[in-house]
């Protein structure tokens, strides 16, 4: 059994999908691995550490793929890699499938068995492959440090001889995996925090952090979703989520906005006449911007001015801390492949919730509903 680890050829898109300690993990567990020449290096790995950890080496993607069985990637695949992807074989990435359905077709149509790293269940078997958490905690770090290079002000509070510095406000929308990582490293540079969720039993991991939770009153279950996701909330809760954030945002230095309900159209949070309240100095770092953003005046990409407030929709933060991202992506992938590993074969056992959670297509079927729905619409 081949595992073809391909480099990737997105721009930007510097990670890499196995490492010289991933590629031994799975040799161990009776995979060939064949890694694509340079598939590493923009993340520091060499060819040669790959060969000695095991790997064969092969000059392009074609001859990676030549005669796999399972191949693997950071991002997801063009239709052009798609082509050279052997018929009945399995891939792994992450595919957001309900937003690339002509790729899904056309895995489809070659009958590959296509899984998704944004589909792995979130539950405690699945927690060392998820990958979706992993990167998400590299880009609420990362938010924090690119936000304080955005603004004039410093983030801890200073005492010095020539006055007082108050310390700057920092306001976290969406407290999942991302804002957490971003609320601790706010903390860490000194600033003073505050956070918002759709999700109540969220409130204690905040103010562990020593950030102070800023709560809507509900009396239903808006914004509980299953796996530990966030859902659409109702009407009426939107009107009174966009009233408190209105009046806490026109006080913030930095605004992280992190709400991002996976296949869908990010939630609008900041509509553009709360952006025209802020402070001129002040700054907003959308981590939805891949998928239309959480501000109405996000450019997906571009980092923008509007009245004095820079709104920065910089994509694929992980692959800006590549090194980092990388290994902790390929421990999610090589943990997940070498999973479905029994007796030296990859075994699709439909009935196991972790491999049928993640898979989207299987023998010329799209096997995940919300895909297919999508792919119909």
């Amino acid at each position: 059994m081949i595992a073809a680890v391909l480099k990737e050829t997105n721009i930007g898109e510097n990670r890499v999908v196995a490492t010289p300690q991933t590629v031994k993990e799975m040799i161990k567990s009776g995979l060939t691995v064949r890694v694509q020449s340079g598939a590493g290096d923009a993340s520091y790995f060499s060819d040669q550490a790959y060969a000695e950890a095991g790997a064969e080496i092969a000059a392009d993607a074609t001859a990676t793929v030549h005669g796999a069985n399972i191949i693997l990637k950071v991002d997801v695949p063009s239709l052009e890699e798609v082509e050279f992807i052997p018929d009945g074989s399995a891939f792994v990435s992450l595919f957001q499938t309900t937003r690339e359905t002509e790729k899904v077709n056309a895995l489809t149509n070659k009958k590959v068995t296509g899984f998704s790293m944004h589909l792995i269940p979130r539950t405690t078997l699945a927690q060392s492959m998820d990958a979706l958490s992993s990167q998400a905690n590299i880009a609420g770090y990362k938010s924090v440090l690119i936000g304080a290079a955005h603004l004039p002000v410093y983030m801890p509070l200073l005492m010095t001889a020539a006055g007082t510095i108050p310390p700057a406000k920092v306001l976290i929308l969406g407290a999942g995996v991302a804002g957490l990582q971003a609320i601790a490293t706010a903390k860490r540079l000194g600033a003073q925090v505050e956070a918002f969720d759709v999700r109540p039993e969220v409130k204690e991991q905040v103010e562990s952090l020593g950030a102070k939770f800023v709560e809507v009153a509900s009396d239903g279950d808006d914004g509980v979703g299953e796996g530990g996701y966030a859902k659409e909330t109702s009407d009426d809760y939107k009107q009174r989520q966009q009233a408190l954030i209105k009046q806490h945002i026109a006080k913030s230095d930095l605004v992280i906005t992190t709400a991002l309900i996976p296949g869908r159209p990010a939630p609008l949070l900041i509509p553009k006449d709360m952006v025209e309240g802020m402070k001129p100095g002040s700054a907003i770092i959308d981590l939805a911007a891949e998928n239309g953003g959480n501000c109405e005046l996000t450019q997906s990409g571009e980092v923008i001015e509007h009245n004095g407030v820079k709104i920065d929709g910089t994509l694929n933060l992980p692959a800006t801390m590549q090194v980092h991202a990388s290994q902790l992506y390929a421990k999610n992938v090589s943990t997940f492949v070498t999973y479905m590993m029994k007796d030296g074969e990859l075994n699709f056992d439909l009935d196991d919730e972790i491999i049928s959670g993640a898979m989207f297509t299987h023998q010329g079927e799209i096997t995940h509903e919300p895909t297919r729905e999508a792919v119909n619409a």
